[in-house]
């Protein structure tokens, strides 16, 4: 049984690039992930939501260096006018992208954000649209990260599961983040 969510009008898939999904070193679980970000590129494709695509430049030598294979988005962009690809550098989707103009001037109102890694790129991009007066849903299976590894003398590692969930706890209760991806819809939106 889904719970009565209000559809949201865009969609952002963050950083899903092929060095964090697939290889030597997914994050854990990749394939649920992939699964789900899956089925909200599906619903929102078919509801003419904006679908926007974030795309990490990552630093020379980095797994997500530019043109390199790991930098490639695993999940296929559908050409068309409501889908976008856009570049960053930092881990806000905002920050120094056309992301804030792509939403505005096509009358977005609500976004779900899904996608990696969530305490850096989702949280900063979801932290932001916040500040924009956006509604924003981070369905809580529709991200991941890596585990945090151990700090000597402060603590053990932390599970990447438990990081995902305090990442987006912290976004406060401005965000809808206990929906699952199952009860997320789309509309598109009204300019």
């Amino acid at each position: 049984m889904t719970n009565t969510v209000q559809p949201v009008d865009a969609l952002i898939v963050v950083d899903v690039q092929s060095a964090f999904v697939s290889g030597d070193t997914p994050v854990p679980d990749a394939v649920r992930l992939l699964d789900r970000v899956g089925e909200l590129l599906d619903r929102a494709r078919a509801a003419g939501a904006v679908v926007v695509h974030l795309q990490n430049d990552g630093k020379p030598g980095s797994d997500d260096e530019p043109n390199t294979p790991g930098w490639e988005l695993y999940l296929p962009v559908k050409d068309g006018p409501a889908e976008h690809v856009i570049r960053k550098l930092r881990d806000d989707g905002f920050d120094g992208t056309s992301l804030g103009e792509v939403l505005v001037g096509a009358g977005v109102r609500s976004v779900a954000i899904c996608g990696l890694m969530s305490e850096m790129c989702v949280h900063a991009t979801a932290k932001t649209a916040l500040a924009h007066g956006y509604r924003v849903v981070v369905p809580h299976d529709a991200h991941a990260t890596y585990d945090a590894p151990a700090v000597l003398g402060v603590s053990e590692p932390v599970p990447a599961h438990v990081v995902s969930r305090v990442a987006a706890w912290s976004l406060g209760d401005q965000a809808e983040n206990t929906i699952p991806t199952a009860d997320v819809t789309f509309t598109s939106p009204s300019t």
